[in-house]
């Protein structure tokens, strides 16, 4: 099986966000939902579902992000 950074993806209440994306980016999402649905042994998830913990998944792991968010809410900034 292919390990992914994704795993299943949760049922939650979605904010409507409107977002063009690259032709070539789409495609890529509707491959990575075929492969996690297959690894996951569920439907292929709507490639529109990915993004949202792509991108949690991407902040959660940014080291430079984290270390300046840090500083960010020490100086009492909060978002």
């Amino acid at each position: 099986m292919t390990k992914l950074k994704l795993g299943p993806i949760e049922d939650d209440k979605p904010v409507k966000f409107t977002l063009e994306l690259p032709a070539a980016l789409h495609r890529d999402l509707v491959v990575y939902a075929e492969i996690l649905g297959r690894g996951t042994g569920q439907a292929a998830p709507e490639p529109v579902r990915l993004i949202v913990p792509m991108l949690e998944r991407f902040i959660a792991t940014d080291r430079g992000f984290m270390k300046a968010r840090r500083q960010w809410s020490g100086n009492g900034c909060e978002r």
